[in-house]
């Protein structure tokens, strides 16, 4: 019997088979179309030790009990279209993982459907690309937690290793695995807009040539910036163009930024949740905008000139921008973090939010050494409510305050938009003031709506007649 059956093969699920057989796991194979299934056993899989089924119900039969199914297959419909096919063959006890990237409220959704049927449903994050689930990714997986120690064994052996450890974990209850792939692939949108403005300004601020940005960015990897994202944008700025003369390919590549979805659920969650992710939801602002290119390219005849490269200066700014950036970084990920904290309360999943940042340090898009630091900052104090109130962390942002006002300047002086490094630095002035101008806005909202408002010096709720030529306030409790 096989220890486990994976449905979807397309080429996340094809690779992550591959990575649970060749980690010792004798595994059941699914495609709606047995082409795909056919194509896998006589290729990449000829040999090893795999079943191949053309029905589902010789599927499930050919799995050991409990049975062990991962979907990997195409969010929203296509997920319950498995599912409801899968029901009637299933017996209680059986665990069914959905690893693709589902809204987490179809995760809650579906377990609570089959929660009487006594079929076991998790929502598991998986990251790290086709190369990931091939070689190991970082695994978030959230359902009940007895049965995640039938799915221990596997996860543990196929997931990424870092010097902490596998990179999984049982990451909390309900949809919690779903909810934290989420967060993660939205701190992933803050950090390559932020890498982005930082190339943006380097490359048009600076005037650097592609190799000259090349260096920087390897030279940033090599120190407290070294994370995979870096070291990938150290490689494709100065890639050569075997189309087009042998010039950096990514002049040639439309400046127009995709997205699945998930940064928009994450700001859409947060706003949900009464959580501040400014500078994710500047990058969400940011890829949409970059797709309205028709408009932008009539908006730069309309307002000219282009920015023009400062011309002294250059090796100071570089060392600017390099610490905006990690100060920058620094806030979106307490930003991320915050909101995992909020949803951990609010949907009750007990996640720990140090063993979120120890298995995002291997195999996962944001892996960094960086992360590091935010688990030793939950190691010190579980408890902590935002990274920024944690003492190393105070420190780094103390020492880069001046760069980084001074990187926002050049921007704002250059015509160079910066959103999610002056979100950042927005969320970082907002955060430590002691009194803001919302007192003014509370006294709008009186005025207009008779809203009602707090006092500093006394007890209970009021509500003043503004227009009245007076200003007594009437007590509402």
């Amino acid at each position: 019997m096989q220890q486990i059956g994976l449905i979807g093969l397309a080429v996340m699920g094809e690779n992550l088979a591959l990575n649970i057989e060749r980690n010792g796991f004798p595994i059941a194979v699914y495609n709606r179309s047995f082409e795909k299934t056919d194509a896998l056993l006589k290729g990449r899989a000829k040999g090893l030790n795999f079943v191949g089924a053309r029905t589902l119900a010789d599927f499930v039969v050919a799995l050991a009990r409990p049975r062990r199914i991962v979907t990997m297959v195409k969010a929203g419909g296509p997920v319950d279209a498995v599912i409801d096919e899968l029901r009637p063959l299933l017996e209680p006890g059986d665990i069914l993982v959905d690893g693709g990237n589902s809204h987490f409220k179809d995760s809650d959704r579906r377990v609570a459907a089959l929660d009487p049927t006594g079929i076991k449903f998790f929502g598991m994050g998986v990251s790290g690309g086709e190369e990931g689930a091939l070689w190991g990714p970082s695994i978030m997986p959230g359902g009940d937690e007895a049965t995640y120690r039938h799915l221990e064994p596997i996860l543990t052996k196929i997931a990424a290793k870092s010097d902490s450890g596998p990179c999984v974990t049982y990451v909390g209850r309900k949809s919690a695995g779903h909810f934290v792939k989420m967060v993660h692939n939205g701190i992933e949108y803050g950090d390559m807009q932020l890498i982005a403005e930082s190339y943006d300004l380097l490359r048009y601020g600076l005037g650097l040539g592609a190799a000259e940005i090349a260096d920087v960015f390897a030279e940033w990897n090599a120190g407290d910036l070294q994370s995979f994202l870096i070291e990938i944008t150290a490689k494709i700025v100065n890639f050569k163009d075997d189309k087009g003369g042998r010039k950096p390919l990514i002049d040639a590549i439309v400046d127009a930024a995709g997205q699945k979805g998930t940064g928009k659920w994450t700001t859409q969650a947060a706003l949900d949740l009464g959580v501040a992710i400014p500078t994710i939801t500047a990058a969400v602002d940011a890829r949409i905008m970059s797709s309205q290119r028709a408009v932008r390219l009539l908006a730069a005849k309309a307002y000219p000139p282009a920015p023009k490269p400062i011309a002294t200066g250059k090796k100071a700014a570089i060392e600017q921008i390099r610490a905006a950036l990690y100060a920058s970084k620094i806030c979106s990920y307490a930003q991320g973090f915050a909101l995992l904290a909020e949803a951990s309360r609010s949907f009750d999943y007990g996640v720990r939010l140090g063993e979120m940042a120890r298995i995002w340090k291997g195999g996962c898009i944001i892996r960094a050494v960086f992360l590091d630091r935010i688990r030793q900052a939950f190691a010190r104090d579980p408890n902590l409510a935002n990274l920024l109130l944690d003492r190393d962390f105070a420190k780094a942002v103390k020492s880069r305050v001046e760069a980084w006002r001074k990187t926002v300047q050049l921007g704002v002086k250059l015509g160079i938009a910066l959103p999610a490094m002056s979100a950042s630095l927005a969320y970082f002035d907002g955060f430590r003031r002691a009194r803001t101008p919302a007192n003014l806005i509370q006294g709008q909202r009186d005025f207009f709506g008779a809203h009602t408002y707090e006092r500093l010096d006394r007890e209970g709720i009021f509500h003043t007649e503004w227009s009245g030529g007076h200003d007594d306030p009437r007590s509402r409790g």
